[in-house]
């Protein structure tokens, strides 16, 4: 059986911007680690600055079963 919390990569956070010829790129650095909610469907804030910070709060929340 799937865990109801589990680890995702958060989106990144574009830092800038730059243009070469018609084509735009965007440079990103990694936004961290969320909790994504298995049986609500939907990513839990805050955002984790490490894996390992992210995995001992999903273990802890996968632990007791609810959100907080």
């Amino acid at each position: 059986m799937q865990p109801r919390f589990v680890i995702v990569p958060a989106v990144p956070i574009e830092k800038e911007s730059f243009r070469m010829g018609s084509r735009y790129y965007a440079a990103t650095v990694c936004g961290g680690f969320d909790i994504y909610d298995n049986q609500v469907k939907e990513r839990l804030k805050p955002s984790y600055p490490s894996r390992t910070d992210a995995q001992v709060q999903c273990e802890q929340m996968n632990k007791h079963g609810d959100v907080g």
